[in-house]
Formats: structure tokens, sequence, C-alpha cells
């Protein structure tokens, strides 16, 4: 188990970005077993659970940690016996380059062939880590090596810091929306291939409450599913309505025809990185009646929260913290770590 860390988001980014120099120690062209080193603390221990556990589940690896006599700091992956895959177009025709980070849902690292030329048209980098498929732990391999695979790219190439974006397939998809949700500072968009999940609960809880404005306000969401992958298509549909019900409004749609579960082909990826690229203006109006209606409901489910405790009632009291971190996470805090902690 781990515990968090509070930092502040332009700290965080700056550390992310820094680098002696923008040198390109990687070739244009696709390579593989490519090896990093630099490190950032947006993909240490303590910030990826502040940022992907709920305030309680923090709280508990806080305290488990302390019992047990450690200290929880630090990287968790060794960049020295990692191996990475990334293709850089030839010759970009913009002064910086866009950035693509792929988790795949399988343990090599690859780039898809058939992407290769809308990569090229929209000057985009794309780099994908091995050993972070569905097999591998979320928060032990496959979120820090997305977020080191950022860090090391954007400090070798000169990105653009408002076009660089995380997206998956199947199983990946679903981590890359983690990560979108816990650094919308970093990811301006995400791309969600044939994989998705509801957010608000225990399997994706939400960020802390400015993270989570900024990923209303600024993040783009691309789905694109094969029309004859239900099961998935249902999953996307789920995962909508629940960023409807959170205030995320700049979702795009896309339909694969006649494919089932496998990553896009050439069109289809052409399309969902022009759709990805192409934010959409969210009214102003509607998303505070939203963000309004949200904070009122909060607000009366913490008074039952403290009415419990006031009476004596602990169990109950207990009961509808667990919930109310459950359905808001980060939103809820510094309160609900404090009424957990009386």
């Amino acid at each position: 188990m781990v515990s968090p860390r509070t930092l502040v988001l332009s700290a965080g980014l700056t550390a992310l970005l820094a680098s002696p120099a923008n040198s390109q120690s990687v070739a244009p062209g696709l390579q593989t077993d490519v090896v990093f080193s630099e490190y950032s603390e947006l993909a240490s221990t303590q910030e990826l659970v502040r940022r992907m556990a709920s305030p309680l589940s923090a709280l508990r690896a806080t305290q488990e940690a302390a019992h047990a006599g450690k200290t929880l700091r630090g990287q968790p992956v060794d960049l020295a016996g990692e191996r990475f895959s990334i293709y850089v177009p030839p010759d970009s025709r913009r002064r910086r380059y866009s950035l693509l980070v792929f988790v795949p849902p399988w343990p090599r690292a690859e780039v898809p062939a058939q992407w290769i030329p809308a990569l090229d048209r929209h000057d985009m980098i794309l780099v994908s880590a091995a050993r972070s498929g569905n097999d591998a732990s979320a928060v032990e391999r496959r979120e820090p090596l997305a977020l080191l695979a950022a860090r090391n790219v954007m400090a070798q190439y000169a990105v653009d810091p408002q076009r660089v974006y995380i997206g998956g397939f199947s199983g990946g998809s679903r981590v890359a929306l983690r990560l979108a949700l816990g650094y919308p500072e970093l990811f301006h968009g995400v791309l969600l291939n044939a994989g998705s999940d509801p957010i608000g609960n225990a399997d994706v809880p939400l960020p802390p409450a400015d993270l989570f404005q900024q990923f209303q306000d600024s993040m783009r969401l691309v789905y694109v599913t094969g029309e004859r992958d239900e099961a998935h298509l249902v999953d996307d549909a789920h995962s909508r309505q629940s960023l409807e019900k959170w205030c995320v409004f700049d979702v795009d749609t896309q339909s694969e025809p006649r494919v089932g579960h496998e990553p896009a082909d050439a069109s289809a990826f052409a399309r969902a990185l022009d759709a990805l690229l192409r934010h959409a203006a969210t009214s102003p109006a509607r998303l505070a009646d939203c963000r309004a209606r949200i904070a009122a409901q909060l607000s009366r489910d913490l008074q039952q929260v403290e009415a419990a405790f006031t009476r004596g009632d602990t169990a109950a009291a207990k009961r509808l913290l667990g919930g109310l971190d459950t359905r808001y996470g980060g939103l809820a805090a510094p309160r609900s770590v404090e009424l957990a902690s009386q």
C-alpha cells in the first residue's frame, strides 16, 4: 500500500517538464527498446495515490504504512530496466510536436503500423511502454510508466504542452481514462479505443476538487469503438452518462463500421485524432448550474454524516462516510478525512 502527498499543480508540471535541453536522443521514425532516464515527482507513488485513490483509501494507506514503520517516498519503477517504443514523425511542419502516450493491453511496446500516417499528418509523437499490459499493476507500473514516458519525450523533443494526450486500447483505454482524470494539467485529451468506465465510483474515484475542476474545464474525450463490439459499446454508454452527471461535456463519439473488438484501423484512428484535437466549447452557464447541483448534494450528504456522528450513531456515520468517499472521492476532502479521523 502507498500514501499520498500534496503537490502544487504548477510545481508538479514544472517538475515534469524540467530538463537540461530539448536534445533529440531518439532519431525520427520508429524506435524500439528505448531506455529513458528522467524521473518526475508526478509519477511518484505518493502523488499517484493522492490523485488516483479516494481520500479515505489514501488515509488508510498512510496509516498502514506508518504502522509498518515504512516510508513510501520514491518512484514505483526503475527506468533502467524498462523499455519503450516511440514513433517520431520524420519532419515537423510546426515548431512543436504533439504527443500521444499510448497504454496498451498487451505486454509488448508497439506502435500500430496503421496509425503512422495519421501521426505524421498531425506531427504527433506516439510513445508506449513495454510490460504495461492488462496483467501489470496499474499503480505500480502502468500509470507511472505512462507518466514517465510523457516526461522523457517532453524533455527530449519540442512538444507543445497544450497538445499532449493520453490514449489506450481495451484495458489500456481504461487506464488512460484514469490518468486523464488524475492529471488534467498534463493531458489535454484522452482517446478511448474500445475500453471505458464510469467515473465517480470505487474503481474510478474523482480526484481532488482543483484537479477535477480542471478536468471539467479542459479535457477532451473521444470514444472510438467497433460497431460489433457490443459489450464495449455498452460500457461506453455508461461511461458517457457518468461524465454528463459529473459535468464533463467536451465529449465526442466515433463508431467504426463492421468492426469488433480490435484496435482502430487507419481510417478510424485518423478520424479519432481529428476529433481529439477539436475541442468543443461548453456553455459556462450549463457548467456552473451542474457544479452547483453537485455542491448542493454533497453538502446535504456531508450533513447526514455529521448528524450521525453528533447523535452518537458511529456505525451509521461510518457507513454513510464510506458511501460519500466512494461517490465523491476528492470532492469531499478535506472534510471527509476530518470526519474519518475523529
